[in-house]
């Protein structure tokens, strides 16, 4: 055959497979919005233009003693007063809360909120970037805030999620993202919130490989780091930007912490090992393991995002609430920890239930509720904005029946840095329907 003709029937045949995989994907994609009844998609709520004063319920600031028939007053998405006796201005907008609670915002450490939506249709999932090595992708840049997880998620509570990259060794950079507004800038809280690693499994043959090109990532970002510093000083000639190094520089200035997903204790063991020689910041994203080597995280001030603490135990010797009872541990061990649900968007509404878990098997409380609160925004640097109820901090709250790790209590609104959500989502939207068709039916009869 002439070479010309195979190459063109090769052509051929690679576009012809890449035509049919895309046709299948719309397809497959057209199926789901056609089959599955769908919800309309929220309207984000208004910027706050009014004082709004809550009156009268029990408001747990989580910053000191809990406040009986309390007013929390805030203006402008901040809180401007808090207390038993507040002057509320004139033209303030007032809400009776009495026999209610006021909580802070809960926080999903750990989520890809807005950069996946449907898990059997690729091209609505950009969690993964091409290569092994992007520390210099943003989350926020690929967040899609019409995403109908998220009202979802804001309905349970959570009104910031963590928005996490995910594949190679270097993933990217997570944001924090607020779970109200019309496009990505307004609804990143904070950007940059860690750098993701994701340590090699010591199990695979090709574990020390992956950590040479994780050191020597390093090891290029900080000599670019120094060349570019001589260029700006006059020292040396120009230096061309390199993005993905660029990103790295806040991480060696120890504005930017480094997270490594590990589990296992070796992962951990050599992740902070790895961490003290290239002088980073650590936090630990997993952490099944963490309870067997708290003595070195507690001595090393390192502090765990613990995930998925509803789920089985990872070896057959171990007991069945080995995963509960994990927070409990890290607690008692005086281990810094915060507690996430799995990654997955469509599930981040049941983060509420991961710490009611963890208060089930020995985690007291008051400590299951700041693993959602006050604990992840310390981590992550977050705790100027949100995690407690204090004056100049936003206005991003829950007024509740009762504690939001307990299974019964219903979150009945929520404000978002002041905005006021009308509390409609699409599992609300499906309740009401079918509601209705039940009640049509029992008119029937």
């Amino acid at each position: 055959m002439n070479p010309r003709t195979d190459m063109i029937n090769r052509l051929n045949i690679k576009t012809y497979e890449t035509m049919k995989n895309l046709l299948l994907t719309c397809t497959l994609f057209a199926f789901v919005m056609i089959a599955v009844p769908q919800a309309d998609a929220q309207t984000p709520a208004p910027k706050q233009s009014e004082p709004i004063a809550l009156v009268g319920g029990t408001i747990h600031t989580l910053a000191g003693d809990v406040i009986e028939n309390g007013t929390i007053l805030f203006e402008d998405g901040k809180i401007t007063a808090i207390g038993s006796n507040v002057n509320i201005p004139s033209g303030t907008r007032q809400q009776n809360v009495s026999g209610k609670h006021i909580y802070p915002g809960l926080i999903d450490s750990y989520s890809q909120m807005g950069i996946t939506e449907i898990g059997a249709v690729n091209m609505t999932s950009d969690v993964n970037e091409q290569g092994i090595i992007n520390p210099n992708v943003l989350a926020e840049r690929a967040f899609h805030p019409a995403s109908r997880h998220i009202p979802i998620a804001r309905s349970a509570g959570i009104l910031t999620v963590i928005t996490t990259p995910g594949g190679g060794l270097i993933s990217g950079q997570s944001s924090a993202m607020k779970t109200d507004g019309w496009a990505w800038d307004e609804m990143t809280l904070k950007s940059s919130t860690g750098l993701i690693v994701n340590w090699p499994f010591p199990s695979r043959s090709d574990y020390e490989d992956n950590i040479q090109t994780l050191r020597d990532a390093f090891a290029d970002a900080r000599s670019y780091m120094k060349a570019r510093q001589a260029m700006r000083s006059g020292q040396a000639q120009r230096h061309d930007t390199d993005s993905r190094w660029e990103a790295m520089i806040p991480v060696f200035e120890g504005n930017v912490p480094v997270v490594v997903s590990a589990n296992e204790v070796r992962q951990i063991q050599d992740a902070i090992t790895w961490a003290e020689e290239e002088g980073v910041r650590l936090i630990i994203l997993g952490g099944s393991d963490a309870h067997l080597v708290t003595d070195h995280l507690r001595s090393k001030n390192i502090p765990v995002i613990i995930t998925s603490v509803q789920t089985s135990s990872n070896r057959d010797w171990e007991s069945y609430d080995a995963r509960y009872s994990l927070p409990a541990k890290l607690h008692e061990a005086g281990v810094t920890f915060a507690i996430a649900g799995g990654s997955s968007a469509a599930y981040a509404h049941r983060l509420p239930y991961e710490a009611g878990t963890a208060a089930a098997f020995g985690l007291d409380a008051d400590t299951a509720l700041r693993s959602l609160t006050t604990y992840p925004a310390a981590i992550l640097g977050l705790d100027d904005y949100v995690g407690t109820l204090e004056v100049g901090k936003d206005a991003s709250l829950l007024i509740t029946t009762g504690n939001p790790i307990e299974y019964s209590t219903q979150i009945e609104q929520v404000y978002v840095q002041g905005r006021e959500s009308d509390m409609m989502d699409a599992h609300r939207q499906f309740y009401e329907l079918y509601r209705e068709k039940l009640d049509q039916r029992n008119a029937e009869r």
